[in-house]
């Protein structure tokens, strides 16, 4: 699950509003309780991260119901999955929104035209001012994966890679400042992590109408399969792949 999973998060936060709670234990906690019930033995692996949307305040309950067993929070974690590995990463780069919690500066403290830099906006917890100013994806990922072989890992990013069937934004036309904004605003970072480091395949979220522009919700960079499951319509998106060979792959919309 990659992200943007629960209600706005800037907005209840702010208010105060008791929505996200109910929502969080009554439909997700509940929800897969029941369905671990329901499945008993049968009851899978579940891997999460949370998205740009979802208030880090909410990050404490999320691995706290890891104690039940009904998921593995994977952010900024690598965890064995069988004969596989799974990493999972949640910042992406300043977008045009003000719940800054999830946002890194991407390679350098650039900030494309229209998007808000991390250090302004708001956090949902307080962070330290270096943290937000200095540090960028490019030195996470570097930090998570070590110098580990990644041929068969699986990241989980929410953030997709720049340039790719992936991270087409609906911006035609838009112009800030005289200056035509960028179509494509995933990470260069990860983009070029994946070029360097190779891992067996990588899932994506965050950029909603992406599939629907390209008419494609999956790339390759160079031998990695690069997939989303971000969508802009009420169903929900589900990627189905086999780690064992990962290029035969399937998105279906329920």
């Amino acid at each position: 699950m990659g992200g943007d999973l629960l209600p706005s998060g800037l907005n209840l936060a702010i208010a105060g509003d008791d929505t996200l709670t109910n929502f969080f234990q009554e439909i997700l906690l509940q929800g897969f309780r029941k369905l671990r019930q329901e499945m008993g033995e049968q009851y899978p692996p579940v891997f999460l991260i949370l998205g740009n949307d979802d208030g880090l305040h909410e990050e404490a309950d999320v691995i706290a119901a890891e104690a039940e067993k009904l998921w593995v929070y994977s952010h900024n974690r690598v965890v064995q999955f069988g004969n596989f590995s799974v990493c999972g990463y949640s910042f992406v780069p300043p977008t045009p929104f003000q719940l800054k919690d999830w946002e890194r500066y991407d390679v350098s403290r650039y900030v494309d035209p229209g998007a808000v830099s991390p250090e302004e906006g708001f956090h949902s917890v307080e962070i330290q001012p270096n943290l937000v100013r200095y540090a960028t994806i490019k030195k996470d990922l570097e930090e998570l994966a070590g110098d580990r072989n990644l041929a068969r890992t699986i990241f989980l990013f929410h953030t997709p890679p720049y340039r790719t069937n992936l991270d087409r934004a609906a911006l035609d036309g838009k112009i800030i400042d005289h200056v035509p904004l960028d179509l494509h605003v995933g990470s260069i970072a990860v983009r070029r992590f994946i070029e360097q480091r190779q891992p067996l395949l990588t899932l994506h979220g965050h950029i909603h109408e992406s599939a629907r522009l390209m008419g494609d919700w999956k790339d390759e960079i160079g031998e990695t399969p690069v997939y989303s499951a971000a969508h802009d319509g009420v169903e929900l998106a589900l990627v189905r792949f086999d780690p064992e060979n990962p290029a035969a792959s399937s998105r279906e919309l329920i």
